[in-house]
């Protein structure tokens, strides 16, 4: 079949028939055509180019088009890009296991390949279900989380997003009842107060014999509100999951592969969690990969008694040629400077950002590792502030009260200078400053 579309209509089409995320399919600002991508720019149909700040959705953290991923992702298709992995199995996923294995804490030492963060979600919340039955104690079905917290827009994933402020209230009524207990607000370990714990403390001790599970965000909630907060607070809570037999899943779809400065945020409380979701950045952003890491214990329990099996199964499960893109690119991120180029990033964020804090109409200044955000005291004009960036040659993508970046690890100093730049010059024209 010849192309149905040409040049001077495909774009046309496009805005009449495709829905895009969070926006309507009619009235919504037209996005912005991009031509090709490379490096840690995107070019667009029209010429322009944009220094992308967003790491497309905080995935892309070897910049564009890598020769070395590319390489990879080729040479497996000659091979097969897929094959089912119910009965057949492969070297991809096995060398994809061990390297997760090998860089997780122990004994996280069992891993379940799925589609995306949010299934890894759902994948982790069965997973907990599934163990306590296997213990005889089918009662344990609920979730414990903390408020501001953004895990999925799948049905599982959006029972434990913040049930308020978070992207889903308009399907409350049709999901799960899980407990909530208060955000937590300290930052540093040096300032903190044991009230920050109290509400979840209380939580647990009052409904541990129906929880399966606590599930969180570790050091960074991003979605929900890119919201930071002490290790302590997981050292803390991961002491009541075990005084109260929980188990604990760490959510690091966004925080793994070091976006924090470290390889995965629950290393900064070194502790661990019986359970790991991991996706976004593991196949560097080429793919939708993920994957649920757990235990041996948890695996056993589940494996020896009826069903006798973990009861999941994606199409697309440990696809290969996500599998080998992923083995790439995380050989390439421990062969690189990443924590070199982690600081510096952080380093220049705390020059171009910090400032910003006096200034009246933001609320806050935040950056940690290769995140900087700054909070607003009001929703920004999402069609405005965009126009700005991109007149600026940057892509920032706000949402909310919130512009932040998380741009790739390779960009270098000139562009995370014009970057940030553009970033604050747009602010500033928004707030009339």
């Amino acid at each position: 079949m010849p192309n149905l579309l040409d040049d001077s209509n495909w774009l046309e089409f496009e805005k009449n028939h495709v829905w895009h995320p969070y926006a309507p399919l009619e009235g919504a600002l037209p996005p912005y055509p991009v031509k090709n991508a490379q490096g840690v720019h995107l070019t667009l149909e029209d010429g322009r180019q944009l220094i992308d700040g967003m790491s497309s959705w905080w995935s892309v953290i070897h910049g564009y088009n890598h020769p070395v991923i590319n390489a990879a992702a080729k040479a497996q298709l000659d091979e097969m890009s897929h094959v089912m992995f119910g009965g057949l199995t492969h070297r991809p996923a096995a060398e994809l296991a061990a390297r997760l294995i090998t860089l997780t804490p122990e004994p996280l030492t069992r891993v379940f390949f799925c589609d995306s963060g949010s299934v890894s979600v759902e994948v982790a919340i069965k997973i907990a279900i599934q163990y306590w039955h296997s213990k005889g104690q089918p009662g344990k079905q609920r979730m414990l989380t903390i408020r501001r917290g953004y895990h999925g827009d799948t049905c599982g994933a959006m029972a434990v997003c913040d049930p308020e402020t978070g992207m889903h209230h308009l399907f409350a009524e049709a999901l799960p009842k899980h407990l909530f207990a208060e955000a937590p607000t300290v930052t540093k370990d040096a300032e903190w107060r044991d009230e920050d714990i109290a509400d979840f403390r209380n939580l647990v001790k009052q409904n541990h014999s129906e929880i399966a599970a606590v599930i969180l965000e570790p050091l960074v909630q991003g979605a929900g509100g890119m919201r930071f907060y002490a290790p302590e607070y997981l050292r803390q809570v991961r002491s009541l999951c075990d005084s109260y037999d929980v188990l604990l899943i760490a959510d690091e779809i966004a925080t793994g592969f070091g976006r924090t400065g470290t390889l995965f945020a629950c290393e900064q409380a070194e502790i661990v969690p019986d359970i790991m979701c991991l996706g976004k950045a593991i196949t560097g952003g080429y793919m939708s990969l993920a994957a649920t890491l757990t235990t041996s214990e948890i695996s056993q329990a589940i494996s020896r008694n009826a069903p006798k099996a973990f009861m999941h199964g994606p199409t697309f499960m440990a696809n290969p040629l996500a599998c080998a893109t992923a083995n790439a690119s995380i050989d390439l991120l421990l062969d690189s400077p990443w924590q070199e180029r982690i600081a510096r990033m952080s380093e220049t964020f705390f020059e171009h950002l910090q400032p910003c804090q006096d200034w009246g109409g933001v609320a806050d200044v935040r950056i940690k590792g290769g995140i900087g955000v700054l909070e607003l005291e009001q929703p920004v004009d999402m069609p405005s502030i965009t126009m700005r960036f991109v007149d600026k040659g940057v892509w920032v993508r706000p949402f909310g009260k919130l512009v932040y970046v998380m741009p790739p690890y390779i960009i270098n100093d000139e562009e995370l200078n014009s970057l940030l730049t553009a970033m604050t010059e747009a602010v500033a024209e928004e707030l009339c400053i």
